[in-house]
């Protein structure tokens, strides 16, 4: 498995080794060690997660403020930009994001640690995504920030105005939301 890091050193991009023939292709898509080799995290994931999602359809920003979660996601079915924005007011690179695109193609996984928000927007006609969790999803723990936040600034693909739920629509500016210190 190849391992890369992005412009937010945290955030890294696995490339697994993929064997196929004229049957299919198998890869290994998750690997304890191989993990705590790139990462020096000896991580136990307790949730795993779906989501289906049609073209244009932009999940997020989400974060969980306390309980945060680390999040291994891949796509299995389509293509979707994916982005992770460091929400620790600590960190020299608040605020700061990066986006890899993750397609059943390409087979890449990203790793979003604790302290990150995490978005995607769907490129497909339609796209499963999965994403294992450090840490149950808990209600009322669970946030958002404005997916459009001019202070942070991502540069999402030009597909339109995306599909949005309430609480994206409604969710707060990074300046006014509640982050990780």
């Amino acid at each position: 498995m190849k391992v890369s890091a992005t412009a937010l050193p945290e955030v890294l991009v696995f490339e697994p080794k993929v064997s196929g023939d004229e049957r299919g292709f198998f890869l290994e898509s998750w690997n304890a060690r191989t993990f705590r080799e790139a990462t020096g995290l000896e991580l136990v994931f307790v949730q795993d997660n779906h989501s289906h999602s049609t073209r244009n359809v932009l999940r997020g920003i989400h974060y969980q403020l306390q309980k945060p979660q680390g999040k291994l996601v891949r796509v299995v079915r389509g293509a979707v930009w994916d982005v992770a924005v460091d929400l620790r007011r600590s960190s020299p690179r608040f605020g700061k994001w990066v986006a890899v695109e993750l397609s059943a193609d390409n087979k890449k996984q990203v790793w979003i640690p604790p302290g990150f928000g995490h978005a995607f927007l769907v490129l497909s006609d339609a796209a499963d995504f999965l994403y294992k969790t450090t840490e149950y999803w808990i209600a009322e723990y669970d946030r958002s920030i404005r997916w459009d936040d001019p202070a942070i600034g991502i540069a999402w693909p030009n597909a339109g105005r995306p599909t949005l739920a309430a609480r994206d629509v409604n969710a707060p500016l990074l300046a006014q939301a509640q982050v990780y210190e």
